[in-house]
């Protein structure tokens, strides 16, 4: 297993080094969506003028409290709580996001499905596993919400954050086809059919 500081956005040969187990921290950008923004976007045909090209998104919706505009605002929120949700229930836009948007990674918590797996293998992505109950912690790793699109859909509009050492997050479906959430399933129910068996349940 090996570790990777990646500044964003990253080309698909960086992201196609990485495999299942290796870490990631994450530099300079991240952008932050969730259900009402990937609806927009992608059912709804509205655009964003933010470059996603090689990016990452974060799945959030994030607790924000609105400011003035200032330097240290520009985009007049201050971030309260940046936590991060569930990813299952997006996965229908995974490989819109990855095509018409050029998304690299996603970030979320519980893994993904066979449709993700499928795109990140085809077009070059990963998601980085993120550990469910760290939203203090995450918070920390954001130095500032620099831009927001879509604001009439907060909090689940486009965030745009200035990130300084966000993570180490763990590769949990790299561009090889390889994820945890399969080998944890699969070690799973091989143990409960050894378990049956030795109880003599068929």
């Amino acid at each position: 297993m090996a570790h990777y500081d990646l500044t964003m956005p990253v080309t698909e040969e960086q992201v196609r080094v990485l495999r299942v187990g290796d870490t990631v921290t994450l530099q300079k950008t991240l952008y932050g969506i969730r259900d009402a923004s990937y609806i927009a976007l992608f059912d709804q045909k509205r655009t964003t003028r933010f470059d996603l090209n090689g990016q990452a998104v974060i799945h959030t919706a994030p607790n924000v409290r609105k400011v003035p505009v200032s330097d240290e605002f520009p985009a007049g929120y201050q971030s309260v709580c940046i936590g991060t949700t569930t990813s299952s229930r997006m996965e229908r836009f995974t490989r819109q996001l990855m095509e018409q948007c050029g998304v690299r990674f996603i970030i979320g918590k519980g893994g993904m499905h066979e449709g993700s797996r499928q795109a990140f293998q085809e077009l070059g992505g990963a998601y980085l596993g993120i550990v469910g109950g760290t939203a203090a912690l995450e918070t920390t790793w954001i130095e500032q919400i620099e831009d927001v699109d879509l604001d009439d859909l907060n909090p689940e509009s486009l965030w745009k954050f200035r990130i300084r050492d966000f993570g180490p997050l763990l590769v949990a479906m790299d561009s090889h086809g390889g994820s945890l959430y399969d080998d944890v399933n699969a070690a799973v129910k091989g143990r409960r059919d050894e378990i049956l068996a030795s109880l003599g349940v068929a």
